[in-house]
């Protein structure tokens, strides 16, 4: 007989299979709190909720800060600048910033010159993905005009930018672009793990991976969705964790 953990797809171990190391721990709260640094013994109790040794906890911060993910200073740990650009891209996934939805599109075609460099082409491809643009064919990226965020150079300078309007449904051309169903339904088994998961591993755990899956919501007008997008709830049922996180950490901060 197989391990329940195994057979059931809402488990911890199917939802969220990444192991949960010290590195993770660590990243996972500087990601969450704000600002983004903490001292050694806050990130050091937190570990020690895994059953990580405080050992392990201060190889891992040194090998971060070595690696240039953490900056190191009066005893505390901080994020760098590129695990920052992480964190404002998990924040917003939590709180987007929308804009009335009048039936537009933007679209993005590429016109550099063919012949670019991998770099860049994989550059572009990051930028479009945390622009929650989808790709309707190569070199053409598409979604509707509700989000209100800036464009990096990496886009702009490769691409240029319409605005229009599908001559078909758009929630059919919507569900042509993401998978819709797969991803409501992973946030809906996200949410049902955080909200009956009781100890602090798993709480972490499941909550680090509806992060993960929130950066990938559409975040697409309410007219193009299926009925009961599980997103808000998903968000509401991470921000209750992080209030959580948040509370603990103030408690370590004081001891």
């Amino acid at each position: 007989m197989n391990d329940a953990g195994t057979d059931d797809p809402t488990s911890t171990a199917a939802l969220a299979p990444r192991p949960l190391t010290a590195r993770s721990i660590v990243l996972s709260t500087l990601l969450g709190h704000h600002p983004p640094r903490l001292p050694a013994r806050a990130l050091v109790r937190v570990g020690e909720l895994f059953g990580i040794a405080e050992g392990t906890v201060r190889v891992a911060l040194s090998r971060m800060v070595a690696a240039g993910d953490l900056r190191q200073g009066d005893g505390s740990y901080a994020l760098t600048d590129r695990l920052l650009a992480r964190q404002a891209r998990q924040d917003e996934s939590r709180s987007p910033r929308t804009r009335a939805w009048h039936g537009g599109w933007e679209i993005a075609v590429v016109t550099t010159p063919e012949g670019r460099p991998a770099a860049e082409r994989t550059a572009l491809r990051q930028a479009m993905a945390a622009l929650r643009l989808a790709e309707l064919r190569e070199g053409s990226w598409l979604r509707p005009a509700n989000l209100d965020r800036p464009r990096p150079p990496v886009v702009t300078d490769q691409c240029t930018w319409l605005t229009g309007t599908p001559d078909g449904d758009p929630a059919a051309l919507a569900a042509r672009l993401w998978d819709l169903d797969g991803w409501a339904a992973r946030a809906g088994a996200l949410r049902a793990a955080l909200d009956r998961a009781a100890p602090p591993a798993d709480r972490f755990t499941i909550a680090a991976a509806a992060q993960r899956h929130l950066l990938t919501d559409p975040l697409l007008p309410a007219e193009l969705l299926p009925p009961q997008w599980p997103g808000d709830p998903l968000r509401a049922a991470y921000a209750e964790f992080a209030a959580e996180l948040g509370a603990l950490l103030r408690q370590y901060l004081a001891g």
